[in-house]
């Protein structure tokens, strides 16, 4: 099933997607600029805004700059950042959250990404970080991901918070209730890469294609996926690199690693979409997880 569109931006701003930025500030002001869409189009943003890159403050500030313009989904990076915040884990060695942690304003920042939604649909369209398990279509992803998302903005959201850390359960089932079932929606959201067709994903392996798990495929890859009826679009897989199906967007390309920074114009006819993209040598760091 399909949700109708909530947009009420004029359907010629077609959206401009972009893939994670993990702090890269200078690469994505150089894209922005190279893909210069017309002044409102809306800015979509797969995920992980910050860490890694070296200037996490000035990109998350750059992005909530942007206004209602700024489309953004929570990353795993991101709910990070909330989770150090909170006094719920310790900044990691290649962490660079802790200019944002130190701004005067930093309540306000953390209030901001707080607020983020952790998927999106407008124009035949679901913007997620990471993946959708392949039993979900995209009506209940957004029921799911809304779930989440009001619960991270409730009073009680470190709590909650705490309780999405974990690999168990590591497949969804219906009758799932309460931490469990949020925790399996942010795994799949923010953490998914390689599932088995039943849905059970595998969090072993951030590598290529060729590294999944025995007896897993990726997520997108499971037969009768039931977003198939949409365009997917992600992040999160920096292995990956680029990908551009008709109904797949895979928008990580690696910046942070020294590779490149990508923008896809969403346009509902795959042959009208544009790609740019920027070197983001300047944003490098020695290649690991993501």
């Amino acid at each position: 099933m399909t949700p109708p569109t909530t947009s009420s931006a004029p359907s010629s701003l077609v959206p401009l997607a972009f893939g994670d930025l993990q702090g890269c500030r200078q690469p994505f002001q150089q894209l922005l600029a190279k893909a210069a869409p017309p002044a409102g189009t809306p800015l979509w943003f797969a995920g992980d805004l910050i860490n890694r890159g070296a200037e996490s403050l000035a990109t998350l500030r750059d992005v909530i700059a942007l206004g209602e313009r700024a489309v953004p989904v929570l990353g795993n990076h991101d709910l990070h950042l909330l989770s150090v915040s909170a006094g719920i884990r310790t900044s990691k060695k290649g962490d660079t959250i802790d200019d944002i942690l130190a701004a005067p304003d930093a309540a306000d920042l953390i209030e901001w990404v707080r607020h983020r939604p952790l998927a999106h649909f407008d124009n035949g369209m679901l913007m997620v970080h990471a993946g959708v398990l392949p039993q979900w279509d995209a009506t209940l992803t957004l029921e799911l991901a809304d779930e989440l998302q009001r619960a991270l903005r409730a009073p009680s959201w470190k709590e909650t918070l705490a309780g999405l850390y974990g690999n168990a359960p590591n497949r969804w089932k219906p009758g799932l209730k309460g931490i469990e079932r949020l925790r399996v929606t942010c795994s799949a959201l923010t953490r998914m890469r390689f599932c088995t067709a039943d849905g059970t994903m595998d969090f072993s392996s951030s590598g290529t294609l060729a590294s999944a798990p025995p007896g897993c495929v990726p997520w997108f890859e499971v037969p009768s996926r039931k977003t198939a009826d949409v365009t997917v679009v992600f992040g999160h897989w920096a292995a990956l690199g680029l990908l551009l199906r008709d109904n797949l967007i895979g928008l990580d390309s690696g910046c942070v690693w020294g590779e490149k920074l990508s923008a896809v114009r969403l346009a509902q006819n795959p042959a009208e979409r544009t790609l740019t993209q920027v070197d983001c040598d300047s944003c490098g760091v020695p290649r690991g997880g993501n």
